[in-house]
């Protein structure tokens, strides 16, 4: 029986099917990035916000305390927006005159909240709640980064499943002493040993109930 196909078409069909297989772990590759990216994620993006309010200055320069601003963080799952009154504490004495600070002297003498950009925002199908959190020893910067050195805020991490369930599965690494949980820039000598301790003292649950389904989704 005459040939019907010449001879390199045995190394085209094998170049073709190896460069398949390399194309699809490629577009697998390409879609794992392209999820944990900030084009996705959004972490490391800044909003722009109605007022360019920096933490770096408020915290990080002047020393306010979270719990001034955030007032429910250690009692309710919601970390809380700081009412107009908050920052008219201190802005009706000073800068008084700023033209960047007129969206905030607007909100005062009407009434009106102030259009905030949400920067964490967690899916509706995600239960998160900050209160059980702190009451267990995880700071601040463990989930906001160093919050206190930003300009202008952003999201630190993901917020996928996988970085909380990181989390969950070992939370050792990120407990810290209650009297350091508002301290960003607090490190431990020996996170390991400090770790299980805490584990014990705050009764953390173990890893198995902290990562069921209905930790999160209720």
């Amino acid at each position: 029986m005459p040939q019907i196909f010449h001879r390199s078409f045995n190394t085209i069909s094998k170049v073709t099917i190896f460069g398949a297989v390399f194309m699809v772990a490629g577009l697998c590759w390409f879609a794992a990035v392209f999820y944990r990216s900030s084009y996705v994620t959004e972490s490391h993006l800044a909003f722009v916000q109605p007022v360019p309010f920096s933490h770096a200055h408020h915290v990080g320069q002047l020393g306010i305390d979270c719990r001034y601003c955030h007032t429910s963080v250690e009692t309710s799952s919601f970390a809380g927006i700081p009412p107009t009154k908050t920052c008219m504490n201190c802005h009706q004495q000073i800068w008084t005159g700023s033209d960047m600070l007129e969206p905030v002297r607007e909100s005062f003498r009407t009434g009106k909240s102030i259009p905030w950009e949400r920067v964490h925002n967690l899916p509706g199908f995600v239960y998160f709640d900050h209160s059980i959190h702190v009451a267990k020893g995880v700071g601040c910067a463990s989930c906001h980064g160093r919050i206190d050195e930003m300009p202008l805020t952003y999201q630190e991490n993901t917020l996928l499943m996988e970085w909380c369930l990181e989390c969950h599965r070992n939370p050792e690494n990120h407990l810290r002493p209650k009297s350091k949980i508002f301290d960003m820039a607090w490190q431990p000598d020996d996170r390991e040993s400090l770790g299980q301790q805490l584990m014990r003292e705050n009764k953390i649950r173990t890893p198995h109930e902290m990562t069921s389904c209905s930790t999160c989704h209720r």
